[in-house]
C-alpha cells in the first residue's frame, strides 16, 4: 500500500519509517512534487492535522495521513501547543523556540508538561483521528543531541534521559508520535 505522509521534514520520515510494516511504501510531499507549505490555520492540533490530509487528498488524489504536535506545558496554560512549531516566530527555530521556553518558565515550580500528537488520515474517501500523548517534564538545561524540537528539554515520565539523550527506538517506543502511530498501524492492519 502507498501512503503519503504529509511532510517535509526528513527527522520525522526517519522516525516514522521505522515504524512502519514492509508491506507499507511510504511517500513524502517531496516524492509527490508538493513543494508547497500547507497552511497550518486551524486554532487546535487535531484540525491543523486534518487540514494536511484534506490539502494532499484534494489536490494530489493520494491517501494520506498528516500530524500535527504540540507540547502542553500546563504553568504557561497549554502553551505553545498548538504555535509549538512558531512559538519564537514564523522561522521555526528549534533553538529559538527551546529558549523562549526556558525563560517563560524561568520561575515557575511546575515544570509538567506533555507532547500530544493527532494523525489525520484520509484513505479511500474516509478520515480517523489519532492521538498519542507523553507525559513528561521540561528540564532546566538542555541535553542531547539527537531528535528536535524540544526533545533536548523533555523528559519524559518514569525516564531519566531527555528525548535527546535517548536512542531512536526507545524513543519511538514510548512517544507522543510513538503511540499515535501505534494506533494508525493497528488501524492500517485491520
Amino acid at each position: 500500500m502507498k501512503l503519503v505522509f504529509a511532510t517535509h521534514n526528513r527527522n520525522k520520515l526517519k522516525e516514522i519509517n521505522a515504524l512502519l510494516p514492509d508491506s507499507i511504501t511510504l511517500l513524502s510531499l517531496d516524492d509527490i512534487d508538493c513543494l508547497e507549505d500547507i497552511p497550518e490555520t486551524a486554532d487546535t492540533i487535531e484540525g491543523n492535522a486534518l487540514l494536511k490530509a484534506q490539502y494532499v487528498k484534494k489536490n494530489y488524489g493520494y491517501d494520506c495521513f498528516a500530524d500535527d504536535t504540540g507540547l502542553e506545558v500546563e504553568a504557561l496554560s497549554g502553551e505553545p501547543g498548538v504555535y509549538s512549531a512558531r512559538y519564537a516566530g514564523e522561522e521555526k527555530d528549534d533553538e529559538a523556540n527551546i529558549q523562549k521556553l526556558l525563560a517563560n518558565l524561568k520561575d515557575k515550580q511546575n515544570r509538567r508538561a506533555q507532547f500530544k500528537t493527532v494523525i489525520a488520515l484520509s484513505l479511500n474517501n474516509n478520515e480517523e483521528l489519532f492521538t498519542g500523548i507523553c507525559a513528561g517534564s521540561i528540564l532546566k538545561e538542555q541535553r542531547g543531541t539527537n531528535g528536535f524540537g524540544y526533545d533536548p528539554v523533555f523528559k519524559p515520565e518514569g525516564e531519566e534521559l531527555s528525548f535527546a539523550e535517548m536512542e531512536m527506538n526507545k524513543k519511538a517506543a514510548i512517544s507522543h508520535r510513538g503511540k499515535a502511530f501505534g494506533k494508525l498501524i493497528s488501524f492500517l492492519k485491520e
